[in-house]
């Protein structure tokens, strides 16, 4: 039976590795960790933080994902995402959708 969810995989387009670290390391705070070697050849990033793995593989076809989305717990959602617009509509949450600097889509939540 699942224990859990080990990682989330999204797809980008080949070069956007840059793009992504700045979002995910410098926006939501996860830190680059190492492909394995046979897998780096493909290229894409992974990123991991406090129980959480996300691994972005490169498409040679690729489209964002707008409305498929992992949603990530934060601590402190207006200071992962200053202006952006919040609700309330997920009961016992504070939520926010951005878009990674390929255009998939997102979700930041706040537990309050």
């Amino acid at each position: 039976m699942i224990k859990g969810i080990h990682h989330v995989q999204l797809a980008a387009p080949r070069g956007s590795e840059p793009e992504l670290r700045g979002f995910y390391e410098g926006v939501l705070g996860l830190r680059e960790v190492p492909k394995p070697p046979e897998l780096a050849k493909r290229g894409g990033v992974w990123f991991r933080g406090e129980g959480v793995e996300v691994h972005l593989g490169i498409e040679d076809d690729f489209r964002p994902a707008r409305k498929a989305h992992p949603a990530f717990l934060v601590d402190d959602l207006d200071a992962c995402a200053p202006g952006a617009p919040v609700d309330e509509l997920f009961p016992g949450c504070r939520r926010v959708y951005l878009s990674d600097p390929v255009g998939n889509r997102i979700e930041l939540l706040q537990v309050v």
